[in-house]
C-alpha cells in the first residue's frame, strides 16, 4: 500500500565467495549500515529531532524526543517550536501506532490497545500549545485542527523512512477526534483509524442530544440520587462556599479567569452529573450520598472527588487553556439544561470564553465541525469509531454514510469514557480486532479466514498496558 522506502541501500554484489558462507556474508552486506545502526542514532538523524532521555523497559526501547515543528506549516520560515513525543519502539519490521491524547503526552511506557493488538511501535505526540510544546511568543490563532493535523503528517513523514510497515492511528475522546481530522486532511498516511469515544459536536447550539442521553442514561434511582446531590449543593451554597474558600486558601487557588470563587463553585457542581457517568459505572451509583440526609462534608466529598474543586481555579485551568480555546473556536461543546436546577443556577453552563483568559481572542468558526462530520460520512476507509453506552460524549457520536468503505462503528454496553474494543460484545470485539490486524497488515491466516479467531499479538503487561484515562475538563457551550 506504501511506496518502498527511499532510504533503502542497494545490494552490494560480492564476488569470489561461493556456497552458504557467502550467501549470509551477501545477505548482511544487503542490509547494509542502516541494518547495524543502533535505532537511537537513526532516530536522531532525522532533522529536527533531539533526545530529552530514555527511559528502559523489557523488549522495548522507550525514548522521550523533542521534534522541531513550523508554528505555521503554512508559512514554515516563520519561526519554529519543539514538540513533545515519544516513541515505544519494537522493531523496525513492525507496524506503527501513532498515538495522541489531544493534551499532554505521558512520558512513561505506555501502549495503546491497537499497539497490544497488532505488537507494534508506537509514536506518541504531545498537542501543540500544550506546555512544555508551545510556541513562544504564542500566537493562539496558530491552534487549529489543520496544524495539529499536519504536526502529525510532518512527524509521519520524518519517521516513516525508518518505519517502513503499516501505520494507524488512534486516540481516546480528544485523542480520537485528533485522528479523525488527522485522517480528513491527510487520509493518504494512514492504514486505518481505531477513534475511541470521539465526541462530533456539528452544531454547536443545538445540544437536545444530550438532554436525551441524560434522561435515559442508567436507571431513574440512580438518575435521582445524583441529581439530588446536585441540587443540594447549590441549596447549600452558601456553607459549601465558606468551605471552598478556606480550601482554596490551603491550596493556593486564585480564580482570576474564571472571575470569583461563586461562578466556579457553581461551574464544578454542574460538572457533577455529566462527570459521574463520564467516569463512573451504574454500580458506582451505590456510593452517592442521599442528599436529604448527608451532611455538608458528605456533599463536599462526593462533589470533590467527582467533579473536583480545584478544576476552576485558575491553577487548574491554566494546563487546558489550549483545549477550552479549541472549544470556543471550532471544537464546540456540549450544554444540557438540567431544569432540577431551576431557581438555583445562577449562570448555567458557562462557555469556553470564560475558562480562557481575557488576553487570548477567540472567535468561533461554525463550519469546522460540519467539514469533518461530512468527510467522515462521506470517505470513511478503514476506520472504526468505539463509544461507550453510559458516556456522555457519545450522545453526539460519528456516523457513517453509505459511500463509506470498511468502517465501523460500535458500542461498548455499559461502558463510560474509558471504552475500548476489549469491552465490546464479543462478536463486534473479535470483528474489530480482526479488522485492526488486517489494516495493519499482520493479521494471521486463521483471523483472515474467520474474524472469530482474531485476538492481540501482544502478551498483557500490567504496567505498560495501564489506562492513563485522561481527566478531562467538561465542555461548555
Amino acid at each position: 500500500m506504501r511506496k518502498t522506502l527511499g532510504w533503502l541501500l542497494s545490494l552490494v554484489v560480492l564476488i569470489g565467495t561461493m556456497g552458504a558462507a557467502g550467501a549470509t556474508a551477501q545477505a548482511a552486506t544487503a542490509a547494509g549500515p542502516a541494518a547495524a545502526t543502533d535505532i537511537k542514532d537513526r532516530i536522531l538523524g532525522i532533522p529536527g529531532m533531539s533526545l530529552i532521555e530514555e527511559k528502559p523497559y523489557p523488549g522495548y526501547r522507550f525514548f522521550v524526543l523533542n521534534y522541531e515543528q513550523p508554528v505555521d506549516h503554512r508559512q514554515p520560515w516563520k519561526g519554529t517550536f519543539k514538540q513533545r513525543m515519544t516513541l515505544l519502539h519494537k522493531d523496525v519490521s513492525r507496524p506503527t501506532v501513532f498515538f495522541t491524547s489531544g493534551y499532554n503526552v505521558n512520558t512513561n511506557p505506555r501502549r495503546s490497545e491497537p499497539t497490544t493488538i497488532i505488537d507494534g511501535n508506537q509514536i506518541s505526540m504531545e498537542y501543540r500549545f500544550f506546555t512544555p510544546s508551545r510556541p513562544d511568543p504564542a500566537n493562539w490563532a496558530k491552534l487549529d485542527i489543520w496544524q495539529a493535523a499536519s504536526d502529525q503528517h510532518r512527524i509521519f513523514t520524518a519517521l516513516k523512512k525508518i518505519y517502513n510497515k503499516n501505520w494507524l492511528s488512534t486516540g481516546g475522546s480528544k485523542g480520537g477526534m485528533t485522528a479523525t481530522y488527522y485522517e480528513r486532511f491527510y487520509p493518504r498516511d494512514m492504514d486505518g483509524v481505531v477513534a475511541y469515544v470521539a465526541p462530533n459536536d456539528v452544531v454547536n447550539n443545538e445540544d437536545s442530544a444530550y438532554d436525551r442521553f441524560f434522561a435515559k442514561v442508567g436507571t431513574k434511582e440512580c438518575r435521582d440520587r445524583l441529581n439530588a446531590v446536585q441540587r443540594e449543593a447549590l441549596v447549600r451554597r452558601a456553607p459549601l462556599e465558606a468551605k471552598y474558600a478556606t480550601a482554596a486558601a490551603e491550596n493556593g487557588w486564585t480564580f482570576t479567569t474564571v472571575g470569583n470563587l461563586d461562578k466556579a463553585y457553581e461551574a464544578v457542581v454542574l460538572d457533577y452529573v455529566w462527570a459521574f457517568w463520564q467516569y463512573s459505572l451504574l454500580a458506582d451509583c451505590s456510593s452517592i450520598p442521599t442528599a436529604a440526609t448527608a451532611s455538608d462534608q458528605e456533599i463536599w466529598d462526593t462533589i470533590d472527588s467527582i467533579s473536583g474543586f480545584s478544576a476552576y481555579a485558575d491553577q487548574g485551568l491554566q494546563t487546558y487553556t489550549p483545549y477550552y480555546y479549541q472549544a470556543g473556536t471550532q471544537l464546540g461543546s456540549p450544554d444540557i439544561k438540567q431544569p432540577h436546577l431551576k431557581g438555583l443556577s445562577r449562570y448555567g453552563y458557562q462557555p469556553p470564553r470564560e475558562f480562557v483568559p481575557r488576553d487570548i481572542p477567540m472567535t468561533f468558526q461554525s463550519g469546522a465541525m460540519a467539514d469533518i462530520d461530512g468527510w467522515v460520512r462521506d470517505n470513511a476507509h478503514q476506520m472504526l469509531f468505539v463509544y461507550g453506552q453510559n458516556d456522555p460524549w457519545g450522545a453526539e457520536p460519528f456516523r457513517l454514510g453509505y459511500k463509506a468503505r470498511d468502517s465501523h462503528v460500535m458500542i461498548a454496553p455499559g461502558a463510560n469514557h474509558g471504552a475500548n474494543v476489549a469491552q465490546l460484545q464479543e462478536g463486534e470485539k473479535a470483528l474489530a480486532t480482526a479488522k485492526i490486524l488486517q489494516w495493519a497488515g499482520v493479521a494471521p491466516a486463521a483471523a483472515l479466514a474467520d474474524s472469530a479467531k482474531a485476538a492481540p499479538l501482544a502478551a498483557a503487561d500490567a504496567q505498560l498496558d495501564q489506562r492513563d484515562l485522561e481527566r478531562e475538563p467538561q465542555l461548555r457551550p
